[in-house]
């Protein structure tokens, strides 16, 4: 509704106005399905990247202690009794629908629930009215800046996640592990208290700004033998430094083209997951297990059963002598990992499609990816992602400059094709027997996002598996 009104309400007006539209909004939500949140153990992901990852992992450890728990992410939704792509092209969806989700999950029997949160949604207060009890920071760096204005405006607005934990009402816990309500202060000794927590990624330099906001319980993990509780009292309060401060290191990091294997507290998970970034996201994972009490050799097994993650270095196989992969990182520094991923994987040549959102997101990063593409692939084909009301030839443009700036040269090594689908055709067509063929940006999303709110249905896993499909056919012939 705000949407179709801002075109003809002043700019100054609607900087008063949309702050107090999302904040009843998101109340009459709340109190329409009855303020589900408190009936339930929430924890919320927050950070840059791999958010998605550790919302999935966090839920299937939690599965394998025997709890049901539901959750929301960027690419699957899970109401506890059956799991859905993501449909909503946004990663923290609308008010209504969210709070229609939880109490989908009261109804279905949940005790926990593990919401994604991103700053586009604490920007309009999709976060308000979900009760929060443990709040985790994955890591940050530049996104969203036009969006947000600055980085630390950025910052600020995952902050405001962090200080509306404070805000959050106090649960209980009875003796079957059900969220009650106690009927006095005398019952409430008989009940177990859910403590507010943060756990933070202490390997990211903003995990400071994080820890300093106010909890029961803070834990940091990391990846850093060094890191020690010492060494963080220099940079926190007085007043966060308090008696419940935990550290959880993960050593011995080993990666292969089979997984990744790391050692906590002398307990070894051998994940089926690839690159050392899984470590990172499988140790926050495990940092939520210990907070809730989990056995040990239940947050093993939960981390190890997951052999993958849905449009995340998703391998797509069809019958081909050649390597498809379909990942959701469309930024630069997650597609530099990506690549540092990929040297694990034996190839010939990789073959890269890659676009770049429009509608005013991050444009500075257009010319990046495609440097960061051009010095790292062997033949790049640049083409249509998410537009939104921007020209998507201009965003193309964008980035195939960064591509010849690191050498390549057009209608060699590099190709420009509006056309997604036969972007991803001219791809498969190059491939020979091991090569290995890339296709970021979308993942599992489920549309192609274009001008006036038109979306185009969209699956790149399914869109790639078909064109494996026609070109081996084709071949055939």
């Amino acid at each position: 509704m705000l949407t179709r009104l801002k075109k003809f309400i002043p700019k100054k007006l609607l900087k008063i106005i949309q702050p107090i539209y999302h904040y009843l909004w998101a109340w009459s939500a709340s109190l329409f399905y009855g303020f589900p949140s408190k009936k339930l153990i929430v924890i919320g992901v927050t950070g840059t990247a791999g958010k998605t990852s550790t919302v999935y992992l966090i839920a299937k450890m939690l599965e394998k202690s025997g709890y049901r728990t539901g959750f929301t992410s960027t690419t699957i939704f899970s109401d506890g009794q059956q799991e859905w792509l993501n449909d909503k092209k946004m990663t923290m969806p609308g008010r209504f629908f969210i709070q229609k989700l939880l109490r989908r999950m009261v109804r279905n029997g949940c005790l926990y629930v593990v919401v994604e949160t991103t700053s586009e949604g604490i920007k309009q207060f999709r976060h308000h009215f979900i009760n929060y009890d443990t709040l985790v920071f994955t890591g940050l760096y530049p996104e969203h800046i036009e969006s947000h204005g600055s980085f630390e405006k950025y910052r600020e607005a995952k902050g405001k996640l962090f200080a509306h934990l404070k805000n959050c009402s106090t649960k209980y816990l009875n003796e079957l592990k059900t969220v009650c309500r106690p009927s006095s202060e005398l019952q409430k000794l008989d009940f177990n208290r859910v403590h507010k927590t943060i756990i933070v990624n202490g390997d990211d330099e903003n995990a400071g700004y994080f820890l300093n906001y106010p909890a029961d319980i803070k834990i940091v993990y990391s990846l850093n033998s060094e890191t020690s509780i010492d060494s963080w009292a220099k940079v926190l309060s007085s007043e966060a430094l308090i008696k419940d401060f935990t550290i959880i290191i993960g050593r011995d990091v080993e990666t292969s083209g089979e997984g990744t294997n790391m050692t906590i507290n002398e307990q070894t998970i051998n994940l089926k997951l690839l690159g050392e970034f899984n470590a990172l996201n499988a140790l926050a994972a495990y940092a939520v297990g210990i907070n809730q009490g989990l056995k040990i050799d239940n947050i093993k097994d939960g981390l190890e059963s997951i052999s993958s993650l849905v449009g995340k270095l998703e391998v797509i196989k069809a019958g081909q002598d050649f390597l498809a992969i379909v990942d959701y990182s469309f930024e630069p520094q997650a597609l530099d990992k990506l690549y540092q991923t990929l040297k694990l994987i034996p190839h010939n040549r990789i073959i890269h499609v890659l676009g770049s959102t429009g509608g005013g997101r991050d444009r500075a990063r257009r010319p990046i990816l495609g440097r960061l593409a051009g010095s790292r692939a062997d033949i790049i084909i640049v083409t249509n992602e998410d537009p939104y009301d921007e020209d998507p030839t201009a965003i193309i443009e964008q980035v195939a400059a960064g591509a010849e700036e690191m050498g390549k040269v057009l209608g060699q090594n590099l190709f420009k094709i509006l056309d997604r689908r036969e972007a991803i055709k001219k791809a498969l067509d190059l491939a020979k027997n091991d090569d290995l063929t890339l296709f970021t940006g979308k993942g599992a999303e489920q549309y192609i996002c274009q001008a006036d709110g038109r979306k185009i249905p969209w699956d790149e896993r399914e869109e790639v598996r078909k064109g494996i499909v026609d070109k081996l056919c084709i071949d055939k012939k």
